[in-house]
């Protein structure tokens, strides 16, 4: 868990639990939830996050321009 660089993105298809956990608001629970359902469903697009248990509106704001999906 290196951290991002600026203006670099993570992958949500290929973060790994700890890279996760370096994302505001992303703890070890929500990023395993995260993982969890990239295992059932990889990532379309960003917006998916939504669907992700703990993952609202106001985090998804925060997250959104710090993750990509590849």
């Amino acid at each position: 868990m290196g951290g991002l660089r600026p203006n670099e993105r993570l992958d949500l298809n290929s973060a790994s639990p700890g890279d996760l956990m370096g994302l505001p608001g992303i703890g070890a629970e929500l990023a395993r939830r995260i993982v969890i359902y990239r295992k059932g469903h990889r990532f379309g697009a960003i917006e998916e996050l939504l669907e992700v248990d703990g993952i609202g509106p106001g985090r998804y704001r925060r997250l959104r321009p710090l993750v990509r999906v590849e």
